[in-house]
């Protein structure tokens, strides 16, 4: 049986030795990651390819959605864009030590706010193995240890990459040891989310059900979403080949993804309704215009769709029924567009844009650890800078506080720039 305070303990321990690493190394792991699992990926098919033969019967009997069989499923597109994400966050600035606020208090008695790591990350995943390089990538680039749980259904796969990662970083000089460690079982995940000492922030990656076990089960920090109820309302005014283009990128390119379209509101003077939904038909989307819930999430080619009179009702009924992911408006009116970004409460709000946007690797993070819908810490896809925290820093000349008290000296609280 697994010890999980020990790892939990050597987690903490190695995210302190990690903090101190220089980016040079840091890039140098990952590189070596990389190469090594471009070296190995034959491996790491044969064990997707017998987690995928499990699934099958798991599915048949109704334990696992297609959705999620579908997340599991690792092909040759999935591993170049696997790949190519640690390679691109190894290109990316170091988010570790970065002058967030230079302020000089007085002229021997300066402030730094400087970004630091979080420092022990706890991933409770489900299906997708890439996940894991993903996420090991990113930890190890905003200097985090990480304890990474993924789902049984991809037990095989996740172990490969795990020891093809850890085998790469022990070749690395100097890189200390237990910052990528791996958990399996469900008495794992009950003791992790008890390890308030030692993990500082939880991270769940899978259904409503998952997320709000861990948000109800723990002390720690919880960044996440529970639901990709995400929208796109299309204006009177909305061109009909984009509309059409768009709302279908949305809910066919990836069903099963978080930041797919479930619901489609669209303006009731819109002059081409009948036209938009039979060729959203004609691309083998159901629809559905009286749905048992609006706060569905199908994860599949179903879209439920409801006529509105204005930008107005659909905001607010973005705001009631969806969960602060994504939503677009799909319009030629500006005015209408700003009004409908400035007032739905979403992490991402898109103008003539597919909601499959959201995506950490699209954004530019390289990858992402999740998409969070919180209002604190970080918002949206989540890569390296959701990943740091801060501290401060200050730096005087044998300086006290009585000085300032009884008036003997004073504060400038002047801003440095550059410095």
């Amino acid at each position: 049986m697994i010890d999980f305070v020990k790892i939990a303990k050597d987690a903490k321990d190695a995210s302190l030795k990690i903090a101190d690493l220089s980016t040079e190394l840091k890039n140098t792991a990952l590189l070596k990651i990389a190469d090594e699992i471009e070296l190995n990926k034959e491996e790491i098919f044969e064990a997707n390819k017998t987690d995928l033969e499990a699934a099958k019967s798991l599915v048949e009997s109704g334990e696992l959605t297609k959705s999620t069989f579908n997340r599991l499923k690792l092909d040759e597109n999935k591993m170049r864009d696997m790949i190519q994400g640690i390679r691109d966050i190894a290109k990316l600035e170091d988010p570790v030590n970065k002058k967030l606020l230079v302020r000089e208090l007085d002229s021997d008695l300066t402030l730094y706010k400087v970004s630091c790591p979080i420092g022990v990350l706890g991933i409770i995943f489900e299906a997708r193995p890439d996940v894991i390089a993903q996420i090991s990538s990113l930890a190890i680039k905003s200097a985090n240890a990480v304890i990474l749980k993924g789902g049984k259904e991809s037990i095989n796969t996740n172990k490969k990459i795990l020891s093809i990662i850890n085998s790469a970083l022990e070749k690395i000089e100097g890189f200390p040891k237990n910052v990528i460690q791996q958990v399996f079982t469900r008495d794992d995940v009950a003791e992790m989310l008890k390890c308030d000492k030692y993990i500082n922030l939880i991270i769940p990656r899978g259904g409503n059900k998952l997320v709000k076990f861990i948000k109800e089960n723990t002390k720690i920090p919880v960044l996440g979403h529970a639901d990709g109820i995400c929208h796109i309302f299309v204006d009177e005014s909305a061109d009909l080949d984009m509309a059409i283009k768009v709302v279908t990128d949305a809910k066919t390119q990836y069903p099963s993804a978080c930041n797919s379209v479930e619901t489609l509101l669209i303006h009731e003077k819109f002059p081409k309704i009948d036209n938009l939904l039979a060729t959203l038909q004609l691309s083998e989307i159901q629809l559905i215009d009286k749905p048992e819930s609006w706060s569905h999430e199908y994860g599949d080619k179903i879209l439920s769709f409801k006529t509105l009179k204005n930008v107005d009702e659909a905001i607010e009924h973005i705001n009631t029924f969806g969960s602060g992911h994504t939503d677009s408006i799909i319009t030629k009116n500006i005015e209408n567009a700003e009004k409908f970004m400035n007032k739905v409460d979403s992490a991402g709000v898109y103008f003539n844009a597919s909601t499959r946007f959201a995506d950490g690797f699209r954004y530019g993070f390289g990858a992402e650890v999740g998409i969070s819908t919180n209002k604190t810490h970080a918002r949206g896809p989540v890569g390296l800078e959701g990943l740091t925290i801060y501290k401060y820093k200050l730096v005087g000349n044998g300086n006290i506080v009585k000085d300032y008290v009884d008036g003997t000296k004073h504060f400038n609280h002047k801003d440095l720039k550059n410095a």
